[in-house]
């Protein structure tokens, strides 16, 4: 028996509600090491936060009729960008998990560098340096495909770059000083969060 066409939209918005589901998990049970003491924090790695909070507010707000695909074409069409859709979130859980599981005890909401603070150049930030960023993206673009109207997705990737660029502005001057040379070849050699873009 086949799926009618008009339960994809459906079976999209549950695939992405479960992965934010998963997505929220990992954070929720991940290893937590001792505490580590703190070393250095750059508070104004907030107002990315903040910028980043409002991109997602705009995506989860500013709906479309529910259970509808983004954009009206053919059937093909919209059953292949169903399919990115999920891939997408599927993939930025499976992103997210291994960053999270590399970061240990250094992660954290806001810039900091901790006491013993190792670079991390393994797992998924062998491909960018800053991979949870690259997963948060992701996310946002799933959800957005899944039940966001067009431009409230648009507003909401441009709301997360703006406020991405500020975070890694300010993690990234904290590793400029903690490892100087090491961190300046780091970062001529991967892209901050798209692999081959940016």
């Amino acid at each position: 028996m086949s799926i009618k066409f008009e339960v994809v939209p459906l079976l999209v918005f549950a695939a992405v509600i479960l992965s934010w589901i998963a997505f929220v998990l990992v954070f929720v049970f991940r290893e937590k090491p001792g505490v580590a003491t703190e070393h250095k924090r750059d508070r104004g790695s907030v107002v990315g936060v903040l910028f980043q909070m409002l991109s997602y507010a705009l995506v989860w707000s500013i709906r479309r009729q529910p259970f509808t695909p983004i954009l009206r074409t053919n059937q093909a069409a919209e059953i292949g960008l169903a399919v990115i859709t999920v891939a997408i979130a599927v993939g930025s859980i499976w992103i997210v998990m291994a960053a999270v599981k590399t970061l240990g005890k250094e992660w954290s909401v806001t810039a900091r560098v901790v006491e013993g603070h190792q670079l991390a150049t393994q797992g998924p930030y062998r491909f960018v340096r800053h991979p949870i960023y690259t997963s948060m993206l992701g996310m946002l673009l799933a959800t957005g495909l899944a039940m966001s109207h067009r431009v409230a997705l648009l507003l909401g990737v441009l709301a997360y770059l703006i406020g991405t660029a500020i975070r890694i502005r300010s993690e990234e001057r904290l590793l400029r000083e903690q490892f100087g040379v090491e961190f300046e070849d780091y970062v001529s050699r991967v892209p901050a969060i798209l692999p081959g873009v940016y």
